[in-house]
């Protein structure tokens, strides 16, 4: 049992990555459309090139989604509505009519006629002004149970009331009255007939979903087309069906199952090959389960938002900021992973989105441009303009591919240009989103960077008080560090700010170093070496408490860890030896590690010579050249740069700029006559 714990614990790191391997791939399984991919990749307006194709069982040919939306149309506009004919309005009326007319006439022939005219009016009905009527020229009339069509131009509207009580009354010669009955209608009518919505809507929607959606079968065996033909009109509308009718027949039965483990097995592969490139290119990323984790939380929270896009609506998919993926991880590692893991998922989102060679295509080269054109992302304007850069590249490809499959700009959709712009006010998220992750994930931007070389924060303006000597040593290493990485392609910025921190552990004993030394009194004087010895070492100690303290990022921390490597306080163990033959050389050694990366290796050798360059007598370019090449050829036979990915040519490149630095610091100017 004990035997089996200890083993769990070794291996927790491989444990939890093949967790994270599992748990990412049922997830993504999970995302993927539930439906299969057809085997026949094709496009409008362009050759078919498989073999002659065979219907492989009988379907029905779709309609596109534009004939049946013309139909949609053509039925709203021919519909007739329901309108609801009230039988009791009229007895209503004529009872109000008797009771009001004595008031008005008494004459027996008169009261005749106004019943007679209100009987007239009611019969085929009274609408109301505001009331809509149809474009078309008939409705259908409610009357109890019974539906009968009418002309509309029967229908009587209230404001029309006056001049069809006028001519009725012309017609009989009662002219003479025509005032006063107005006065008596206009206070006792009401209309009839109103528009039944519900029933109209109910009519409608059945007459909608009655709309058949196919136009005809293609029965099991037909010829379909021919390799080599092109995919134009009719057979790009019957391949188009065939693909909806065979994806959606894989999902059923057995089927379901064979599916998905082909889905598994190629998602297991995909992320296999990222594990690949991490183990064999970058293997710093791979030790640290927390950077694994990161890349693999943004791979699915972009399959996630690209399905939620293709659910919604499929043109959608397009608005999906894609491009924020490569600037992220190009923050935070380098392009190349950023690259590598981009064109991976967009290898990945090819199983969700339609249109996927396009779609591939399309991420791939706007990838290619935002690794190519976002740099320093510190600098704000440097964002916008490779947002610019991009978004230009999306609209670009779209017009070409759309140009190809249509032959012209009749069908263009200028809509997608809107969608490929708030694509990139999207990608502009990726300056907050970056200081998120560096909150969740520990991890540090050239942001952050940029913000700790500030030699007005808080720490390195106390080791300005505490420790000036150190603060300018600490700044000259930088400028010479800083040097040399821009001359071998490293983290310019990362080397600067990890050289400015490098030596904060100092503070504690800031007299103890040469460089803070300012009366010519020396402690180490009145202390044993091995006392000398130990204090020197612990300011590697002191220096990454501090910075834990003040929560600088791992990467900083990392460079304090470092700088000295395993060499040896040289000077105190060759005085103790004096003293003592028999010491331990171990003791005298410092902690460790070793550098494991190019930008410590440079800050281990930038810090040796610049410190030691202060031993420097007479500083000319011999013993300037003699200088480096002695301290640099120490510590790489001392072993210092075996963990480092540095090479011999590129340590021969940092050596070179040291020796420019040097050689413009400690340039003596010609000697002026008095």
């Amino acid at each position: 049992m004990k035997d089996a714990l200890h083993n769990i614990y070794r291996n927790q790191s491989l444990i939890y990555k093949t967790f994270l391997f599992i748990c990412a791939t049922v997830l993504m399984v999970y995302l993927f459309p539930k439906a299969g991919k057809f085997k026949y990749e094709f496009q409008k307006g362009k050759p078919w090139q498989y073999d002659n194709l065979y219907a492989p069982f009988d379907f029905p040919i779709l309609k596109t989604k534009e004939e049946v939306e013309q139909e949609k149309e053509a039925a709203r506009s021919d519909f007739v509505p329901y309108y609801t004919y009230n039988a009791n309005t009229i007895a209503e009326v004529i009872g109000m009519y008797k009771k009001e007319y004595p008031g008005f006439f008494q004459n027996k022939n008169l009261q005749r006629a106004g019943q007679e005219f209100l009987t007239r009016t009611y019969t085929n009905g009274l609408i109301a002004d505001d009331e809509p009527l149809p474009e078309s020229r008939f409705i259908n009339l409610v009357k109890g149970n019974e539906v009968s069509t009418l002309d509309k131009e029967k229908l009587i509207r209230m404001g029309q009331l006056q001049k069809s009580l006028f001519d009725y009354l012309e017609e009989r010669g009662l002219s003479a009255y025509e005032d006063d009955f107005y006065r008596l209608f206009k206070s006792i009518v009401e209309p009839n007939v109103a528009l039944n919505e519900k029933l109209s809507e109910k009519a409608l929607n059945e007459e909608l979903n009655n709309i058949y959606t196919t136009k005809g079968t293609i029965e099991k065996g037909k010829r379909i087309i021919l390799n080599g033909e092109v995919v134009e009109g009719e057979k790009y509308e019957v391949l188009r069906s065939l693909e909806r009718e065979y994806e959606s027949h894989l999902w059923k039965g057995t089927n379901y199952y064979y599916i998905l483990f082909g889905y598994i097995i190629l998602i297991t592969l995909a992320f296999t090959m990222l594990f690949l490139f991490l183990w064999k290119y970058r293997p710093y990323i791979l030790q640290n389960n927390t950077k694994v984790t990161f890349i693999f939380v943004n791979i699915i929270v972009m399959v996630f938002a690209t399905t939620i896009a293709v659910k919604y609506d499929g043109s959608y998919v397009y608005v999906v900021p894609l491009c924020i993926l490569p600037i992220i991880l190009k923050a935070f590692f380098d392009p190349r992973l950023g690259l590598f893991v981009h064109v991976l998922t967009v290898l990945l989102l090819g199983f969700i989105v339609p249109n996927s060679f396009e779609y591939v295509f399309l991420q791939i080269i706007a990838g290619m441009v935002t690794i190519l054109t976002v740099s320093e992302l510190y600098r704000r304007a440097n964002l916008f303009v490779s947002v610019g850069q991009i978004t230009l590249v999306y609209m670009i490809t779209y017009f070409a591919f759309t140009v190809i499959h249509e032959g012209n700009l009749e069908n263009f959709v200028w809509l997608n240009f809107g969608m490929f712009a708030l694509n990139g006010l999207a990608t502009l998220f990726a300056q907050p989103l970056i200081y998120i992750y560096e909150k969740l994930f520990g991890l540090v931007s050239d942001v952050s960077l940029l913000e700790l070389s500030d030699t007005n924060s808080k720490l390195l303006k106390e080791l300005s008080d505490k420790a000036p000597g150190t603060f300018h040593h600490s700044l000259q290493v930088a400028n010479l560090a800083e040097a040399a990485a821009n001359e071998i392609g490293a983290n310019a910025m990362l080397v600067r700010v990890g050289a400015m921190y490098h030596d904060i552990g100092k503070m504690n004993n800031a007299i103890y170093f040469t460089e803070n030394q300012t009366t010519g009194v020396n402690p180490h004087d009145e202390i044993s070496p091995a006392e000398s010895a130990q204090i020197i070492i612990n300011h590697v100690i002191d220096g990454i408490e501090m910075a834990r303290k003040n929560n600088l990022p791992d990467r900083i921390i990392d460079f304090i860890r470092t700088h000295h490597g395993t060499s040896t306080v040289y000077y105190f163990y060759k005085k103790q030896l004096q003293n003592d033959p028999e010491t331990d050389e171990e003791e005298y050694r410092y902690p460790g590690p070793v550098p494991f990366s190019k930008e410590t290796a440079i800050v281990m050798m930038s810090d040796a010579v610049e410190a030691a360059s202060k031993s420097l007598k007479n500083p000319n370019y011999g013993a300037i050249n003699d200088f480096v090449e002695k301290i640099v050829s120490k510590q790489i036979a001392a072993g210092q740069f075996l963990n480092a990915n540095i090479t011999f040519k590129e340590i021969e490149s940092v050596k070179k700029v040291l020796k420019r630095k040097l050689t413009n610091i400690y340039h003596l100017r010609v000697e002026y006559p008095e």
